[in-house]
């Protein structure tokens, strides 16, 4: 009865298309078309292409390829097969490297890949013909042609079947991220080729986005399913279409609609990213999130600008002097007195879409002097693994925990029961304030309220659970690096090796100190601290100082020899 409940509370959010589309997807098998393909046709070049977003290089040798941190070797592996994840597999087939940083010196290896890959992957078989996959290396394969590759009949002919296999596995039992990959390569293959069938895959390409955009950008710009590190894909997907439009122009009424969609979103787009990333450049870790995945936001910020796309916040939301707030996706970004503080008011995602969600309603990170103190717990895997299902936990994140339960019910790889709905959300100058009902299911329906209040050189969050429960936890995750030292009743200091960050004052609650993991990328789990603060008669009271006064603090209270 718990699964069958389990399963209910997960489905019942689901869209008929995502029904209906899973069993299509499940039990259809299409066939290739049998005709020619459209080769070597391709359509003139209008514009000139600008060099896209670069990532890190993932090829570091002939056929050695690193993803997720993990090391590979093409002449071992193969491209399909038991060994490596199914998200390592499908980095493998992405070809991301042929548009990373320094691809040019790379070109040979390139060359030697893409031969591989056209003989050793026939159509439609193994994990490279996914559509997601598919999607992506489609897209990365006219991006590298169009920055002056040679290509060759074989590749074109490949890359034709390819579009023609993904206009038959479209997505639309996923929807999401998933869809607009689809939808976003057709696209590409329609504006590079010339002929009918082209024009078919580009109208539909174009139909999908058209409705999609607006569906999956937010009013304040962000991307819907509230994770920054997804935000920026869907950053670098929106300007990887301008560029395309830039190209090759936009052929039609329809193409015309979604470069101006894209242009319309860009700016906003661009503005959010800024706001949900930390002063050191890179973002913050809410729902799914690692360093490394999408290009960086320095890389992002280059290639906007040479598309003449600026940050814009646009007239969305309430903001005050030192605080933007991004009230269509439900986050706070305040700056003041060297904070740059991080909130989480936000629902999961859409009801319909939240695979890549966390339980981390109401949590929190801070920067102190452009370094981060405060991080929620990172993603270093994908897959149904027990460490999968910690770091979506609400133990993974600097929020409350009631009754060792996560405030939105996270299982599997990337589902979720019930959810957790931020309530009574206000957001003024010096103070913001939340609460929300994911533990409305236990006993007496508890529901947790924080406040977070802004001062000179201090922050102070207050936690709120009621009714009264035994069991309830807030915690703080120390970024690596730093560490807690312990400065008299209820007082630790936060240093980088020897030097002082800031103090906090626990002023309700039982605390200690605990050990933590953090991942900041895939792959990858560095230890570091945590301060766990028990509530006491339903409430925990944390006071975070720094700057001078803090520092006469230190002097007054740091042992001799500390």
């Amino acid at each position: 009865m718990t699964s069958l409940g389990r399963y209910w509370r997960t489905l019942r959010h689901l869209k008929l298309r995502q029904f209906t589309g899973r069993l299509v997807f499940k039990l259809w098998k299409p066939r290739l078309p049998t005709g020619p393909v459209p080769v070597p046709n391709t359509r003139p070049v209008a514009g000139k292409w600008v060099p896209p977003a670069q990532r890190e290089a993932s090829l570091r040798g002939p056929g050695r390829f690193v993803f997720l941190n993990e090391p590979g070797d093409l002449a071992d592996l193969g491209w399909d097969g038991p060994g490596p994840s199914k998200l390592w597999r499908y980095n493998q087939h992405y070809f991301d490297d042929l548009n990373a940083l320094d691809a040019a010196a790379r070109r040979a290896w390139h060359n030697t890949l893409l031969q591989s890959w056209v003989a050793d992957n026939p159509a439609t078989a193994g994990s490279g013909w996914e559509p997601y996959p598919t999607s992506l290396r489609v897209v990365n394969w006219v991006k590298w042609w169009l920055g002056g590759a040679p290509t060759n009949a074989a590749q074109q002919a490949s890359l034709c079947t390819q579009a023609r296999w993904l206009r038959r596995r479209m997505e639309w039992h996923l929807l999401g991220n998933h869809l607009f990959a689809n939808a976003k390569a057709l696209v590409f293959a329609g504006l590079l080729f010339e002929g009918a069938e082209a024009d078919e895959w580009l109208a539909c390409g174009l139909r999908v986005l058209e409705r999609e955009i607006p569906e999956q950008v937010l009013p304040d710009g962000g991307q819907f399913e509230r994770s920054p590190m997804y935000h920026a894909l869907a950053l670098e997907d929106v300007l990887d279409l301008l560029n395309a439009f830039k190209t090759f122009g936009a052929p039609n009424r329809h193409a015309v609609k979604v470069q101006a969609m894209c242009l319309n979103h860009a700016p906003r787009m661009l503005h959010w990213l800024q706001c949900m990333s930390h002063p050191d450049g890179g973002i913050a870790f809410f729902n799914d999130g690692a360093h490394g995945i999408a290009p960086s936001n320095a890389e992002l910020n280059r290639y906007a600008a040479s598309l003449g796309v600026s940050a814009s916040s646009g007239a969305e939301g309430k903001s005050h002097k030192n605080t933007q707030w991004l009230a269509a996706s439900g986050y706070a970004r305040v700056e003041r007195d060297g904070l740059v503080a991080l909130l989480d008011l936000a629902p999961v995602g859409p009801d319909y879409l939240p695979g890549h969600a966390h339980a981390d309603t109401l949590s929190m990170e801070f920067s102190l002097s452009g370094q981060r103190v405060l991080v929620n717990g990172g993603t270093s895997c994908y897959g149904t693994s027990a460490r999968r299902l910690a770091e979506r936990g609400t133990a993974a994140h600097n929020t409350v925990q009631v009754a060792d339960e996560d405030s939105s019910e996270v299982w599997s790889g990337f589902r979720v029961g019930r959810r957790a709905y931020p309530l009574n959300v206000r957001v003024d100058a010096d103070q913001i304030s939340a609460e929300h009902n994911g533990y409305r299911w236990l006993p007496g329906q508890p529901v947790h309220r924080r406040a977070w209040s802004f001062g000179g050189n201090s922050l102070l969050v207050e936690d709120l659970v009621t009714p009264n429960v035994d069991n309830a936890v807030a915690r703080y995750h120390l970024a690596p690096g730093l560490r807690l030292l312990s400065a008299g009743l209820h007082i630790w200091h936060v240093l980088r090796e020897d030097d002082f960050v800031a103090q906090l004052q626990v002023l309700q609650g039982d605390a200690e100190v605990t050990e933590s993991v953090h991942a900041p990328r895939f792959g990858q789990l560095v230890e570091t601290q945590c301060l766990t603060v028990r509530l006491s008669a339903s409430r925990a009271a944390v006071r975070w100082i720094w700057g001078s006064d803090a520092h006469l603090v230190l002097d007054r209270q740091l042992p001799a020899g500390s």
